[in-house]
């Protein structure tokens, strides 16, 4: 089965596409099932969940994701991708085709339950998607077609760590992510003639500075990130010319969720004094949100002797990262867990997931595989 899957991860990564357009993939995956005989629907527009059942007994849900990036792909790979400024460069392609062999696995084994293959779009954000300002993680979630299941597990190559490794974070293990856009309105005018305009440069510039602030006072032991990206003025910008409107745009990045919330409390209060001090008008914007990706102790203490049989004595203890992962959405709904998995090919330069060099070791599909069918076993028993 290993030819088999490296042939189709191959397909997959020469053909990506970007969030809720994964409609060659999607069909793949289906034609895939189809073979096997597991019924599924399509869900999020281009997500494919299928259900395995044989008997009764609990429901296990197995992750993957399937977007690529708009990435212009950077390696001598003679399967790099065709599709212009697409790429695969954080292993959606590599996870599709773990789950696709985990579904071959589960449907040559003998167990009491049912297993639900969820193949998802748009992991990597919300353009695109049906529904404005959502995700295909959040999508699916709110479906309410996983919330019953005893546990949803999920797997994220990387490429830095040597294939046969796994690592686990106990608790909150991603961060809260939010997206903003910061609006200062103020009053134009000559540059000349300043007692007659409001100026929303020099207020965003006070913003910047002082945003930066509630992170030490708010989050002084939490790992936490505010960071601006962009400054847009609106309308044409002119060396004598104060302008009406200045647009901040930005990422709130915090692992704890009660800090997060207590970081945006804050960023709110602030904003709204310097309306009343600088006799304008701020408006904040949020365009996107993943809450933290909550891991379950307890499902991973049951899975420990699956984690033993397969990576020995490397299964890896890790510390909480500030990236976002819409894995998330189904952790605050269904006891869940969240792996990351060795895929660095030894003896290569390493880079990290979406940069344009990065490459993936496919000796990790089988362990994928086998992992995620294995503790949907262990799980289910």
């Amino acid at each position: 089965m290993f030819q088999k899957l490296v042939q189709i991860r191959r397909i997959i990564h020469e053909h990506p596409e970007l969030g809720f357009h994964e409609f060659q993939t999607s069909s793949l995956v289906q034609e895939y099932l189809q073979e096997l005989d597991i019924p599924f629907e399509v869900i999020a527009k281009t997500g494919v969940l299928a259900t395995l059942t044989k008997g009764k007994g609990p429901t296990i849900v197995l992750r993957a994701d399937m977007d690529a990036l708009p990435i212009i792909e950077d390696s001598d790979l003679h399967f790099r991708s065709v599709n212009a400024n697409i790429m695969h460069a954080c292993g959606h392609d590599i996870h599709t085709t773990m789950l696709l062999g985990a579904s071959t696995l589960l449907h040559q084994s003998n167990f009491q339950g049912t297993v639900m293959f969820l193949f998802q779009p748009s992991e990597e954000g919300n353009l695109r998607s049906p529904e404005p300002g959502k995700s295909g993680g959040q999508i699916v979630a709110e479906t309410g077609k996983i919330k019953n299941a005893s546990a949803v597990i999920g797997l994220h190559v990387n490429p830095l760590m040597k294939v046969g490794t796994l690592g686990f974070t106990p608790g909150e293990a991603l961060s809260n992510v939010c997206n903003f856009n910061i609006t200062v309105t103020g009053v134009s005018g000559h540059a000349g003639a300043l007692e007659h305009v409001i100026d929303p440069v020099l207020i965003s510039g006070q913003i910047i500075v002082s945003a930066q602030s509630i992170i030490s006072h708010t989050a002084p032991t939490q790992p936490a990130v505010l960071v601006f990206t962009s400054t847009e003025i609106v309308g044409e910008a002119a060396y004598n010319i104060i302008p009406e409107k200045v647009v901040l745009k930005g990422s709130l990045r915090v692992l704890n969720l009660e800090t997060y919330h207590a970081i945006v409390s804050r960023l709110k209060a602030l904003l709204a004094g310097m309306e009343i001090s600088y006799n304008c008008t701020i408006d904040i914007e949020f365009t996107a949100y993943y809450p933290s990706l909550l891991n379950d102790s307890d499902l991973n203490y049951l899975l420990d002797s699956v984690q033993k049989n397969l990576f020995g004595e490397n299964v890896l203890q890790q510390h909480g990262q500030l990236i976002a992962e819409d894995f998330a959405f189904y952790s605050r709904q269904v006891p869940s867990v969240f792996y990351f998995l060795g895929a660095a090919i030894e003896g290569e330069e390493t880079y990290f997931l979406h940069h344009p060099k990065v490459q993936f070791d496919e000796n990790c599909i089988p362990l994928g595989s086998k992992f995620l069918a294995e503790s949907a076993l262990k799980l289910l028993s």
